[in-house]
């Protein structure tokens, strides 16, 4: 059974804020992935991403958006069977913003240490825990 991960996190700045950070590339570059080098928030677009020399190079294309909302996106590995979905939705929470974040698919991946579920959830608690957040927060 393949159960998605979901996580919560809570920014104390606006809705606005969150999604620029979204999907402007360069803040992405600060808090998601410094590989990153295009991206568009565009239904079908690619991502494109600096070939760093690792065994798991991404093969990412944009599968909904809704302006201000929600952003989603494959997660593929090149050359490893698999295809998983994040998305993350935006919620007004008053003077902050809940992001929630949905990862489906993670079972597809082949059974190796690599792609184990506990890699992913940790790698989301601190993109989003920390990353994102000291991004978001650094001028408060």
């Amino acid at each position: 059974m393949d159960t998605p991960f979901i996580l919560e996190q809570v920014y104390d700045t606006s809705i606005e804020e969150v999604w620029r950070a979204l999907i402007d590339k360069d803040e992405m570059r600060e808090w998601y992935f410094p590989q990153l080098q295009e991206f568009e928030p565009v239904v079908g677009y690619e991502f494109q991403f600096t070939n760093d020399g690792s065994a798991y190079q991404k093969e990412w294309r944009v599968t909904k958006v809704i302006d201000g909302k929600l952003l989603a996106h494959s997660w593929i590995y090149k050359g490893y069977p698999g295809s998983s979905e994040v998305s993350f939705e935006l919620f007004k929470e008053g003077d902050k913003t809940l992001l929630k974040l949905t990862h489906t698919g993670l079972a597809s991946f082949p059974h190796d240490p690599h792609f184990a579920r506990h890699r992913f959830e940790d790698g989301w608690n601190r993109i989003l825990g920390i990353n994102l957040k000291k991004h978001l927060e650094k001028d408060l």
